[in-house]
């Protein structure tokens, strides 16, 4: 008995044999652009079948390259050592080892357990509370590592037997876990992204400028559609018992409160209530209830500094050669290398007078014999240069006056925010929130502040790509060591698991240079270049139809095949339509989103269904997976709709 999975997969390949023999039975004359269509199809099913993506293409590209060269073994070898170089001298690609064992090393400092706990508290009242911290804690962790496989599973132990004790659904249980762990390939750091600009030669950079806002947007619209869920079917999402909301509170802190909803503030600056705790117990609680209204104020002093301040900008007194100074009377020196006069130097004689007497004494000195210029220095002469010394004063002046300028709007926009919601945490601060806020410290702000300082050295341009990643594997290792999670066998293994997912990439890109070189040799590109030019389609009809192939291929397909098979068809075709390839690159990592929720080939579900209890089916994952890929789809039309989503900051640092 046949499987349904096999009946697609199998169904899907006849699909494409058909339509490529049809292709070449329909035209009058196979050309060698017919054989690229063909090699481009059998690719397709051969990965469909189970082989090796990147050796697919390296055999089906020496194979056809071979029949473009018309038999030169020659030419064909000379292709692939090629193609292998220009891989191997890609600066781009020396970030995907870094970021990937930056991955492995915090997937391993085990932070995920504390983190889901933190945050399924900390939203105990909003519905759906342990789907919505599951999103949360998926969209962080995935991240922090980017690496779907273990996301998943990690959640699928985690969180989805929490969810199911607590009555919750099983297809939105299994949904939140599959949609949140995928976010890990669009939300920077993300080796996605790496790899389209590497194969587009888009500024990574910018791709991860940009998809920072469409990757915060989708975690949202994941995190209100369960609320929505839970809100109108609460069978679905049952909320937490008063028991599950309960936090524990230390045993000093418990003299402190006289019960877990007392005020922290006010607890902790009791005089009476003070006498039998430690002096240095309260020291610390209060230190650690100070801290967000000192970093409030720090952000605050700095960013208003950096956004009022204008830098004077540098003037030199460097000339183009043959100007004069503005303001200078003609035949004025104006400094510097100038043309020669135009009168003096060599000349004729004058046509008459010949020899002439010497001039007398007491007449003017204007022959040649005349005394040099500034040998008689008058006060009349000197009066000019008080002018010159007084403009740098002046200059300096007027730079002081404008180097001081008003705060944005947005500057008092978002501090205003921040400010309320400061005052907000104080205002509500029991000990109970405050052993909750304990938790976040140690498992939520850590992660937050490496994905920032990793992102925001990269995006405000501090450091290359590469330099940040190196830096993120540093702080990936420090991270582990805080946690003693870091010992000779997780590097090992980290180690390991690295260097086989970066050769895997790196093969990828061998394989692509050598399958896309021959694509074109074949004049495969020309062919769909000039299909897709005769069906005089508009620039939205184009983006429509290039995303619904890419929709359509990720049920197959895996992103990395889609990516460097498909986007080198894709991105010459962007020039005649004015598309600019960094917001394609932003469409096109969202709607890859899908290619890991999509059956038959979902490796999300079957990430999850590994691990998962046995009364959980893979219908009932890829019926949760449905609703998801929905609000993706809608996510790529809002994208569109509003692309400065995406091209705003972008724009914003780069422009």
């Amino acid at each position: 008995m046949i499987r349904r999975e096999l009946w697609f997969g199998l169904s899907f390949m006849a699909l494409i044999v058909i339509g490529a023999a049809s292709v070449l039975l329909s035209a009058d004359t196979i050309t060698n652009g017919h054989l690229g269509l063909l090699m481009l199809s059998l690719v397709v099913v051969a990965i469909m079948l189970g082989f090796p993506t990147a050796f697919t293409l390296m055999g089906m590209g020496m194979l056809f390259t071979w029949l473009a060269y018309d038999r030169d073994w020659h030419r064909t070898l000379d292709l692939m050592v090629q193609a292998a170089y220009k891989t191997m001298a890609n600066d781009v690609l020396i970030a995907v080892p870094l970021f990937v064992f930056m991955g492995y090393l915090v997937e391993r400092a085990n932070l995920i357990e504390s983190l889901f706990k933190s945050l399924h508290l900390a939203l105990a009242r909003l519905p759906g509370a342990l789907a919505v911290a599951t999103l949360v804690t998926c969209t962080i962790f995935a991240t922090a590592t980017g690496i779907v496989g273990a996301v998943v599973t990690l959640m699928g132990l985690l969180a989805l037997p929490a969810m199911l004790r607590a009555g919750y659904s099983v297809p939105l249980a299994a949904g939140a876990i599959t949609a949140g762990g995928c976010l890990g390939i669009l939300i920077p750091p993300s080796v996605l992204l790496i790899v389209y600009g590497a194969t587009a030669g888009v500024s990574v950079v910018q791709l991860y400028a940009g998809a920072f806002f469409p990757g915060l947007m989708l975690a949202s619209l994941y995190v209100v559609y369960v609320i929505i869920v839970a809100k109108l079917k609460p069978q679905w999402a049952p909320p937490l018992s008063q028991a599950e909301r309960q936090v524990p509170l230390p045993p000093l802190s418990q003299r402190l409160a006289e019960s877990p909803a007392a005020h922290a503030v006010v607890g902790l600056l009791k005089g009476r209530r003070n006498a039998d705790v430690p002096l240095a117990h309260v020291l610390k609680q209060l230190g650690i209830v100070a801290m967000p209204a000192v970093i409030f104020l720090l952000l605050a002093g700095f960013s208003y500094k950096a956004v009022t301040t204008v830098e004077a900008e540098a003037r030199y007194e460097i000339q183009e050669i043959g100007a004069t100074r503005s303001g200078a009377p003609e035949g004025a020196s104006g400094g510097g290398l100038q043309e020669p006069p135009s009168t003096g130097g060599l000349q004729e004689p004058p046509p008459e007078g010949g020899l002439q007497e010497p001039p007398s004494e007491g007449a003017p000195s204007t022959g040649p014999l005349a005394e040099p210029p500034g040998a008689s220095t008058t006060p009349a002469d000197a009066a000019p240069t008080q002018p010159a010394a007084a403009g740098p004063a002046a200059a300096a002046q007027a730079t002081e006056g404008a180097s001081v300028r008003p705060a944005p709007t947005w500057w008092w926009v978002t501090f205003a925010i921040f400010g309320a919601m400061v005052t907000l945490f104080y205002l509500f601060l029991s000990f109970a929130r405050l052993e909750i806020f304990k938790m976040l410290l140690a498992s939520f702000f850590p992660l937050v502040l490496l994905i920032l300082s990793v992102l925001g050295s990269i995006v405000l341009g501090l450091a290359t790509p590469t330099e940040a990643a190196a830096m993120g594997a540093l702080g990936g290792m420090l991270l582990a060591a805080a946690y003693r999670r870091l010992n000779l066998s997780v590097l090992k293994e980290s180690v390991f698991l690295t260097a086989k997912t970066s050769a895997m990439v790196c093969w990828l890109f061998v394989g692509s240079a050598i399958f896309s070189a021959a694509f074109a040799l074949l004049g495969g590109q020309a062919l769909v270049e000039e299909w897709v030019l005769g069906m005089n389609l508009t620039k939205v009809q184009f983006l429509i139809l290039s995303q619904v192939i890419i929709f359509l291929l990720g049920w197959p397909l895996e992103w990395t095949e889609i990516i460097v098979i498909f986007m080198p068809i894709f991105i010459p075709l962007l020039d005649n339509f004015g598309v600019d390839p960094l917001f394609f690159g932003l469409l096109v990592a969202l709607n890859l989103q899908t290619a890991f929720l999509s059956p038959p080939v979902a490796m999300a579900a079957f990430y999850l269904k590994g691990v998962s209890p046995p009364h959980v089916t893979l219908n009932q994952i890829f019926l949760g997976m449905l609703p998801f890929m929905g609000i993706q789809v809608l996510a790529i039309v809002l994208l569109y709709i509003w692309p400065q989503i995406g091209l705003w900051l972008p724009q914003l640092l780069y422009k």
